[in-house]
């Protein structure tokens, strides 16, 4: 992975949305990010593909549920660059309040 493709991906906010409620809860499904991000099926899926195409997340399906988590594989500064936005995202949460996901896809 070109490290331009990984900033051009997180430089849009719904991604970088999708990809701390991936870190936060490790594995997610496409109707919790709905949920969580008041966002149409569609436009989660769409930006779910380009973090796929890029290997960001990968996919996982178990039955009509299609689960997304963070690539264990990608290289050590891509997880040094999500791990600071997940620490940023922590912070923001503690001081506006905002809770994690709290529903089931199964």
């Amino acid at each position: 992975m070109h490290q331009t493709d990984f900033f051009k991906c997180l430089s849009d906010q719904t991604r970088l949305d999708i990809l701390r409620l991936v870190i936060a809860k490790d594995r997610v499904c496409v109707c919790e990010l709905t949920e969580q991000l008041g966002l149409s099926q569609p436009k989660i899926s769409r930006h779910l593909a380009l973090l796929r195409h890029l290997s960001i997340v990968l996919d996982e399906r178990k039955g009509q549920w299609v689960y997304y988590s963070l690539n264990p594989d990608l290289p050590e500064w891509a997880k040094a660059v999500l791990s600071i936005i997940t620490n940023e995202s922590e912070d923001t949460d503690h001081k506006t309040g905002h809770s994690s996901i709290s529903i089931q896809c199964e």
